[in-house]
């Protein structure tokens, strides 16, 4: 497979344009093109084949009618695995309704487990997996229902103790609560006034808006979009992002626990996974907002903050080698414009195993970047998150996928993927998490493996070209998934053993296989999630008056 180098330079202005929203504009010919088997073929030479301009939203074609079963474009598999049915079935059964419609799926269905804690509640970001399942199976009306219930939660008071949370502010989860003796249903959230560490998830609202994409991509249905109710919720949730402050850098400041990663686990400040989805889901709101009245504004707002939040992610929280030893040689205490070291770092604070860890083709995002601060960890779902929105460049997403092509035993292990790598361990794990018995090395969010990121993963790979990576990450999770009661997590360096705490049928491990699955069988169904390549704006000309002249 033909790669290009990992030795990225940094913001480049003549970055490779990979135009996936080419795919499914001509889809007989994409049919007779399964005649070559899809391994033999990279993911950008497919999309560029096709025809331009189906990334503009408001726009976009619905998804051709036929997807019958999640198995109707034929497979290189070869039969469908018994483990698909399963899983499906396994899916149905956490369906939560109300008044007689399905408005999502619960977060696990664990009848051995003696405590139930909040694991019954449907959870904004763990229903996105299950979401684009049933989108991939021509279900739309649960999603749907779900982005209608969750935008009417925005509006219910938030308040933890005395202090009142921002409009904007999305639920973490809600459940139905059901009333015998009235016979009357209720939703009730949770917007984290009832959360371990009473902390607001700052990634719902960004799953939110990536999801309405999604659902408005697939079936070409842009009235919900459209809707001054979706206009109203999408300029709330961007209005608590995109307000003026003592800010100096483009990206979010944010305390731990704010995201999938729930507990005290040392991400404070930057978060790699906060920032990527914050790209994401402005890219996604930029497609979405009409050009009127105060969306208008807040296009304007949202142009300039990916302007400035582009260049800073691609500079300062890109790390490949050549970057490494840049690092490694620092000055310190620079004071003036030209400074090198621009957040101060001290290179003595460089740990030990990143120099083993980073190899000579390969590079990934930092997991945080502040004054005097880097954090050096690999996190997951920030990584593939910025290649799926094009928050890396195409030179940097194939870095990444060379990175964990060459880690893969450390990064993949028995169980794809690690939430985070590697574990935090001994006097750092009591100072940093407090001496959480949940999160002890290599367990949990700490280095723990979460089959629910296969999803994210295989859409990594096919946009990065890489089927047989994705194939080979799936084949790993069929072999244990089913038999082991579809964990949440798991835990040890390999990724080998049942997580100690991890719940038993958790529903967004079955439907990330599930989507990993379809995904690879139909790659077509990326487009639904995935974003291009994002095209600099050239300014308008305009004719001067000596022209006219």
């Amino acid at each position: 497979m033909k790669r290009v180098s990992s030795h990225v330079s940094m913001a480049s202005e003549a970055e490779i344009n990979l135009d996936l929203s080419r795919l499914l504009i001509d889809k007989p010919r994409l049919t007779l093109e399964r005649k070559r088997s899809f391994d033999e073929q990279s993911w950008s030479e497919l999309s560029h084949r096709q025809n331009d301009g189906f990334d503009s939203i408001m726009h976009s074609p619905a998804f051709p009618s036929g997807f019958d079963s999640p198995f109707s474009m034929g497979t290189h598999f070869g039969d469908p695995h018994p483990l698909v049915n399963e899983a499906w079935e396994a899916l149905r059964k956490s369906v939560v309704y109300f008044r007689g419609q399905p408005v999502g799926t619960i977060a696990a269905i664990d009848h051995a487990s003696e405590e139930v804690l909040n694991y019954d509640q449907v959870f904004v970001r763990d229903f996105v997996p299950s979401a684009l399942a049933f989108l991939m199976n021509n279900e739309t009306d649960i999603v749907k229902n779900f982005l209608l219930k969750t935008l009417h939660l925005q509006s219910s008071e938030k308040r933890v103790d005395r202090f009142k949370l921002g409009a904007g502010a999305m639920p973490a989860s809600f459940k139905v609560d059901r009333n015998q003796n009235r016979n009357t249903e209720t939703l009730v959230a949770d917007f984290g006034e009832s959360a371990i560490g009473r902390v607001a998830p700052v990634d719902s609202g960004f799953w939110w808006i990536i999801l309405l994409r999604a659902y408005t991509k697939y079936t070409g249905d842009t009235s919900l979009a459209e809707s001054p109710d979706c206009q109203k919720c999408m300029r709330l949730i961007l209005n608590l992002c995109l307000s003026e402050g003592f800010d100096t850098f483009p990206t979010l400041l944010c305390t731990d626990g704010c995201s999938m990663i729930d507990r005290r686990m040392g991400i404070y400040g930057y978060p790699i996974e906060i920032q990527a989805l914050f790209y994401m889901a402005l890219r996604c709101a930029l497609q979405m907002l009409k050009p009127d009245g105060e969306g208008k504004d807040f296009i304007e707002k949202i142009g300039q903050r990916l302007h400035a939040l582009t260049y800073h992610m691609r500079n300062y929280f890109w790390l490949d080698f050549p970057h490494l030893n840049n690092i490694y040689r620092y000055k310190t205490e620079e004071y003036s414009h030209t400074a090198v070291n621009k957040f101060n770092v001290i290179p003595d604070s460089i740990p030990d195993w990143v120099f083993d860890f980073m190899p000579c083709r390969g590079g990934y995002f930092l997991g945080n970047v502040s004054p005097a601060m880097m954090d050096f960890r690999w996190f997951a779902l920030g990584n593939c998150i910025a290649i799926i929105s094009s928050l890396a460049t195409p030179e940097q997403s194939v870095a990444i996928m060379d990175l964990i092509e060459e880690r893969w035993e450390e990064l993949v292990g028995e169980m794809p993927l690690k939430i985070c790598y590697p574990a935090i361990e001994n006097h750092e794990w009591r100072i940093i998490t407090g001496c959480d018995p949940k999160n002890t090395r290599w367990s949990y969010h700490n280095g723990g493996s979460w089959p629910v990121l296969l999803w994210l993963l295989t859409a990594a790979c096919i946009k990065t070209g890489r089927p047989q990576m994705a194939k080979r990450a799936i084949e790993l999770a069929e072999s244990r998934l089913l038999k082991d009661g579809w964990p949440e997590y798991y835990d040890g360096k390999l990724g080998r053993f049942i997580g100690k705490q991890a719940r038993k049928f958790q529903t967004w491990s079955i439907a990330g296989y599930l989507v990993a699955r379809m995904m690879l069988e139909d790659p077509s169904t990326l487009m639904m999630i995935s974003m291009e390549e994002d095209r600099p704006v050239k300014p308008a000309m305009r004719r001067s008056a000596s022209w006219n002249a």
